[in-house]
């Protein structure tokens, strides 16, 4: 019996990441490469602790710094290690993992990296090839760089709050910290045009990253539409004003908070819904004849709409109204994505791997697949401190008495 073939290659593999970022921003940089492939050391401090350890704890009545299902999914693949930066061996610790490193990232407030003795000309001292990348939220440059923010202030000052939410409502804002994650992404692909960079001129760089500006992508169609159109933008929920189409907006269905997105382009799809849904009446009446005269009444058609779709089987309805070629779709919930949707488990979307406390449960993929290459899901985030001892020993070069010093001094 032939041997099996070896795993594909993954493609930061060889590459180190030394890891000051928290909260959400940073570490989602840092899972995208410590899933394709890089040894992302996450430095910690008990006395400053991330605090995503604490959130969406699996036992609230026993807390733990390592049980939160949060943090693993951001922490996973990546290594752990504690230093007390206040501590010249501390310090000197964390000094050596620079000089090992290929990037450092962080994703504190502008100024506050430098402030902590890690300025880029010190690092350039420390390490003339290693990379910096800084996730702040404005940038390190301009009137506002001494601010700070969080996902979701971030969302509000980009415009991004007020884009989302119904025309006679406050802003609805996003559900999550949607530019926590935003920022995340671009961090990522930072680091890996910074490596590209370095590998064809040998230079390392700072990078310096603004979450507000990465926020500004998501107005560019309305700023786009105000420019050449001379139209200002409107919160629209879930309907469509350019193109004016209808009906367009999600509907109740059978079960606790069940719904459907349905979107009709056309007549040939309007006499397609109506068949499925037994609305004949409403397919005859003038007032729903055309695109324009559907658009003039979209609040009655709504209506009509849900009082139908409310005791249907949500994903039922989809499959027939899709069968019929009318876009339509549930809107699914993190069940049903991870227990029932072929297509995601087709795709091996959502994995599993082990946690020393946490135990084995599934985490989220990432969205790409590579014929000649992987990314990996290996492990959950690491205990706090849980690769002291192989870093310290068997990648910096401390010996056990040196280790055993430093750990009585609390200097790890």
């Amino acid at each position: 019996m032939p041997p099996d073939p070896p795993d594909p290659p993954l493609p930061l593999d060889g590459i180190r990441v030394c890891d000051f970022s928290w909260i959400v921003a940073g570490p989602q940089a840092t899972r995208i490469l410590a899933d394709l492939g890089a040894d992302v050391v996450k430095v910690e401090n008990e006395s400053y602790l991330d605090s995503m350890r604490l959130g969406l704890q699996q036992d609230m009545d026993q807390p733990s710094l390592n049980r939160s299902g949060f943090h693993s999914n951001f922490s996973r693949n990546k290594r752990s290690i504690t230093a007390n930066l206040h501590h010249p061996k501390g310090r000197e610790a964390v000094e050596r993992l620079l000089a090992v490193s290929d990037v450092v990232i962080e994703n504190y407030s502008a100024g506050a990296f430098a402030r902590m003795g890690f300025p880029w000309e010190r690092l350039q001292e420390i390490n003339p090839s290693l990379i910096y990348v800084s996730v702040s939220g404005f940038g390190h440059v301009g009137r506002d760089a001494s601010y700070g923010t969080w996902g979701p202030s971030a969302q509000a000052i980009s415009g991004a709050t007020a884009m989302s939410g119904l025309p006679d409502q406050p802003p609805a804002g996003w559900g999550f910290s949607y530019l926590d994650h935003t920022a995340g992404y671009y961090a990522a692909i930072a680091v890996l045009m910074a490596l590209h960079h370095r590998a064809r001129t040998g230079e390392a760089q700072h990078v310096d990253m603004s979450q507000i500006e990465s926020g500004m992508v998501v107005g560019a169609v309305p700023m786009l539409d105000y420019q050449i159109n001379g139209r200002t933008y409107e919160r629209i929920g879930n309907r469509s004003r350019h193109p004016a189409t209808a009906p367009h907006n999600t509907y109740p269905c059978a079960g606790d908070d069940r719904w459907i997105a349905i979107a009709v382009d056309d007549d040939t799809q309007w006499a397609a819904l109506c068949d499925v849904l037994g609305l004949d009446a409403l397919r005859a009446a003038p007032r729903f004849a055309d695109m324009a005269a559907r658009k003039a009444h979209e609040d009655a058609l709504d209506q009509a709409i849900a009082a139908v779709t409310r005791e249907r089987d949500p994903f039922d309805l989809m499959l027939q109204l899709q069968e019929r070629g009318v876009p339509a779709g549930v809107c699914q919930r993190n069940d049903d994505k991870q227990e029932r949707d072929p297509q995601l488990a087709d795709r091996g979307f959502y994995p599993t791997a082990p946690h020393a406390e946490l135990g084995e449960h599934r985490f989220e993929g990432i969205p790409m697949q590579f014929s000649h290459a992987r990314w990996r899901m290996d492990r959950g985030a690491p205990l706090l401190g849980e690769h002291n001892h192989a870093v310290l020993t068997e990648l910096l070069g401390y010996d056990e008495d040196e280790l055993a010093t430093m750990l009585a001094e609390l200097a790890i």
